[in-house]
């Protein structure tokens, strides 16, 4: 079933992976309770932050969602779009759980996104927003080289993952993970 029967069904895109998931579950002959504890998003929080753009407050409002940390640490792209929300961001970190599972790369699913369009922004602008992005995520322990480990997706980088590493190496110099 393609993505447009599934909208026209009126289902979410983490109502429809997870409609797939079911699918899988059943040709497995997986009981219930297992299956159910395949698809649930373990954690997610959300973030809204200000950063000076230009003389003024801007908020900025972002996710980061651990679907499984099974096996650690777990990892996930972060995107950048004016469109990402929370169902997305708790998709996509389902997603990457079932990928890493199937190829057995020993690591949980995790993925992250930020409401933005990176193009309308400076260079050092976006590196102040990334680096606040990433404090914010930081402080409540969602990412980490350990435990949740992020790479880039749609509207990130290799620039924007430096500043989250440059910022996580900032606020803990001893931790040689």
């Amino acid at each position: 079933m393609s993505d447009t029967k599934f909208a026209q069904q009126g289902m979410s895109f983490r109502e429809s992976v997870e409609h797939m998931v079911d699918h899988a579950i059943g040709i497995m002959g997986l009981d219930e309770g297992m299956g159910n504890a395949m698809k649930v998003c373990q954690s997610v929080v959300q973030v809204s932050f200000p950063v000076e753009i230009n003389g003024k407050a801007e908020i900025f409002t972002g996710w980061r969602a651990t679907h499984s940390d099974h096996r650690l640490p777990s990892k996930g792209g972060i995107r950048y779009a004016p469109i990402v929300d929370q169902d997305e961001v708790e998709a996509l970190a389902a997603l990457m759980t079932y990928k890493c599972a199937i190829v057995d790369v020993p690591f949980g699913g995790s993925k992250g996104g930020l409401v933005i369009d990176p193009k309308k922004y400076e260079r050092h602008q976006l590196e102040a927003i990334t680096r606040r992005f990433a404090r914010e995520l930081i402080n409540k322990g969602y990412l980490s080289p350990s435990v949740n480990v992020p790479a880039p997706d749609m509207g990130t980088g290799p620039q924007e993952m430096g500043w989250m590493v440059d910022t996580y190496k900032q606020m803990f110099p001893n931790d040689i993970n």
